[in-house]
């Protein structure tokens, strides 16, 4: 007896999963494309401002997000006036997909995929 035909993608619901996160501190800023510049850049003033309390925190981004979060360093940079200093580093994460089959039999489908990510720790400065 010949076994069923397996779904192809085009028949599946894809389901992207959340990278995994460094540990959730006050101090790390996880940057998307959901989110207004303004108010990302915006909460990382207040945390570096003098009531925030961090003298240092690391933005993260992934994929589309990485020129923002690159941007909104840069940004925090220049409205700095010299007292915050840029750490940036990169690496690549792996993601996974699930494609779930429409039908009740059938197993769910799982992909791994690769995309890149940045991670910059902006510090402020103490002045000699």
């Amino acid at each position: 007896m010949a076994e069923p035909p397996r779904p192809t993608e085009t028949e599946c619901a894809l389901r992207r999963c959340l990278p995994r996160r460094l540990p959730r501190r006050r101090s790390n800023i996880y940057v998307n494309m959901k989110t207004d510049f303004k108010a990302q850049l915006s909460r990382c003033q207040k945390l570096l401002g003098p009531s925030g309390g961090c003298a240092e925190i690391c933005i993260h981004g992934l994929g589309l997000a990485i020129n923002r979060a690159i941007n909104i360093a840069l940004q925090l940079e220049a409205t700095g006036g010299g007292s915050l200093r840029l750490a940036a580093n990169t690496s690549t994460v792996e993601l996974a997909d699930i494609a779930e089959p429409e039908g009740d039999g059938d197993e769910p489908l799982a992909r791994t995929r690769n995309n890149s990510a940045i991670h910059i720790r902006v510090c402020r400065v103490t002045p000699e």
